[in-house]
C-alpha cells in the first residue's frame, strides 16, 4: 500500500510531464493531464490503489470551487456591454441548441440501442438525457486559445470565438442546476406539481444569494486588510471559497452556482479584481488543473467506456450539430458576417474543465447511482475525443476564415 503523499506526488509529476510533452507537440496541456490519468488508472496499471481514487471527492470539490469562481470572474458587465448583441445571441443559441440536440437524441436513440439500467424511460433514460444535455453546453476555450496564441490569429471570427467561449460555461452551470433538479424528480418518480417546480428556482436563487453574500464579504475584507503580500490574498480567497461552498452544501443548495456568483461579485465590485484573479491564475491554476484532470481520468472504467462507445459517439455527434446550428442561427439573428456564421463553431468544439467536474459531482449524488458511472465515462470519453480533434478543427476553421498568417 503506497503512502498517500507518494500517490499525490506521482499524480502531480506524471500530469506535469505529460502536459509538457503535449505542449511541445502543439496540443493543449489538459490533454496531457488526461493521458497521465489514463496511464495511472488503477484499472490499467497497478501503481495506484483503486481505493485512493474512490476517495478524492475533497480534491474534486476544491477544484470545482476554484474553477467556478474563475468562470464567474469572466462575467464582467463592462465586457458584456462591449461584446454586443451578436456574441450574446451566438452564446445563447449554441449552448441551448447543444443541450436540446443531445437530450433529444439521447431520448430517441438510446432506447433503440438497447438502453441501459432497468430500461425505464422516465426513471433512467430521461434523467440522463437531461444531464447529458446540460453537460453538452460548456466549451473549453484552452485548446482554441492555444491555437490563437501559437499562430497569432486575428479577426472577427477569432474575437467571436473567444467572447462566446468565455460565457457559455455560465449557461452550462445554469443548465446543470436546472437539469439536476428535474432529473432527480424523474429518478425518484416524484409528480411534477407547482410546488415541486418552484423548488429548483428557490434552490438557484438561494445559492446565488449565498454567493453574493460571500463575494461582498471578500471584497470588504480585501479593502479592510489592504495587505500587499500575495500569499495573504490567496489564503483569504481560498478560505472564503471553501466557506461559501461548504455553507451552500450544508443548506442543500447548488455549490457551483454559489461560488460562481461569488466570482461575479468580485470581478464587478472589487477595485483589485485584476490582482485577485491574476494571482490565482499565476500561483494556483496549474497545480489545481494538473491534480484535477489527472485524477478525473483515473476514474475512467474501460469496460464501461467500451460498452457505451455508441453513446459517446452519439454525444460528440449531436453536440457538434447543436453547436453548429446554434452558432449559425445566433449569427444570423445577430446579423454577423457570413464568416462568423460559418466558422465560429470550429472553435467551440473542445470540451473539458468544468464538464468533467460536473460529471464527477453527479457521481457523488446517490440519487443517480444507477447510471452515474456510465455518465462519467461518457463525459470523459467525449472529452478525450474533443481535446484531440478540437485544436485541429479550430486551426482549420480559422484558416478557412482567413485569420491565420499565410506562413502557418
Amino acid at each position: 500500500m503506497l503512502e498517500p503523499i507518494l500517490v499525490i506526488g506521482l499524480i502531480l509529476f506524471g500530469g506535469f510531464i505529460m502536459g509538457e510533452v503535449c505542449r511541445r507537440l502543439g496540443l493543449p496541456k489538459v490533454t496531457g493531464y488526461i493521458l497521465a490519468g489514463l496511464l495511472l488508472n488503477p484499472r490499467l496499471t497497478p501503481i495506484i490503489p483503486g481505493d485512493f481514487v474512490e476517495h478524492t471527492d475533497l480534491v474534486t470539490n476544491i477544484s470545482l470551487a476554484f474553477i467556478t469562481f474563475s468562470v464567474g470572474g469572466t462575467l464582467l458587465m463592462e465586457k458584456i456591454r462591449t461584446l454586443g448583441k451578436p456574441i450574446i445571441l451566438i452564446t445563447l443559441f449554441e449552448a441551448e441548441c447543444a443541450f436540446l440536440f443531445v437530450a433529444t437524441a439521447f431520448v430517441t436513440v438510446v432506447p433503440l440501442l438497447g438502453g441501459f439500467g432497468d430500461g425505464s424511460t422516465v426513471g433512467q433514460v430521461l434523467p440522463m438525457a437531461l444531464l447529458l444535455g446540460a453537460l453538452a453546453a460548456p466549451t473549453d476555450p484552452s485548446a482554441t486559445l492555444a491555437v490563437v496564441h501559437e499562430y497569432h490569429a486575428k479577426g472577427e471570427v477569432t474575437s467571436t470565438i473567444m467572447g462566446v467561449a468565455a460565457f457559455d460555461d455560465i449557461l452550462g452551470i445554469i443548465n446543470y442546476s436546472l437539469a439536476i433538479s428535474f432529473a432527480a424528480m424523474f429518478v425518484l418518480h416524484q409528480p411534477l406539481r407547482s410546488d415541486s417546480l418552484l423548488e429548483p428556482v428557490i434552490k438557484i436563487v438561494g445559492s446565488i444569494g449565498i454567493g453574493i453574500l460571500f463575494g461582498w464579504i471578500l471584497n470588504g475584507l480585501i479593502r479592510l486588510i489592504r495587505h500587499e503580500k500575495e500569499g495573504v490574498l490567496i489564503t483569504l480567497v481560498f478560505s472564503l471559497l471553501a466557506l461559501c461552498y461548504g455553507v451552500t452544501s450544508s443548506l442543500g443548495g447548488d455549490e457551483l452556482l454559489s461560488t460562481m456568483a461569488m466570482g461575479v461579485v468580485v470581478t464587478n465590485y472589487n477595485p483589485q479584481r485584476d490582482k485577485v484573479f491574476q494571482i490565482l491564475e499565476r500561483y494556483t491554476e496549474e497545480l489545481i488543473f494538473v491534480l484535477f484532470f489527472t485524477l478525473s481520468a483515473m476514474h475512467l472504467d474501460f469496460s464501461v467506456l467500451m460498452a457505451n462507445l455508441p453513446i459517446i459517439l452519439l454525444f460528440v455527434l449531436f453536440r457538434s450539430l447543436g453547436k453548429w446550428t446554434g452558432a449559425f442561427l445566433g449569427g444570423k439573428l445577430g446579423r454577423s458576417s457570413r464568416m462568423v456564421q460559418r466558422y465560429t463553431v470550429g472553435g467551440l468544439l473542445p470540451q473539458g474543465g468544468i464538464v468533467i467536474g460536473l460529471a464527477l459531482l453527479i457521481r457523488q449524488d446517490a440519487t443517480f447511482a444507477d447510471f452515474a458511472a456510465i455518465l462519467v465515462n461518457v463525459i470523459i470519453g467525449a472529452t478525450i475525443v474533443h481535446e484531440i480533434i478540437g485544436p485541429i478543427v479550430s486551426k482549420t476553421a480559422l484558416r478557412l476564415a482567413g485569420e491565420l498568417p499565410k506562413s502557418s
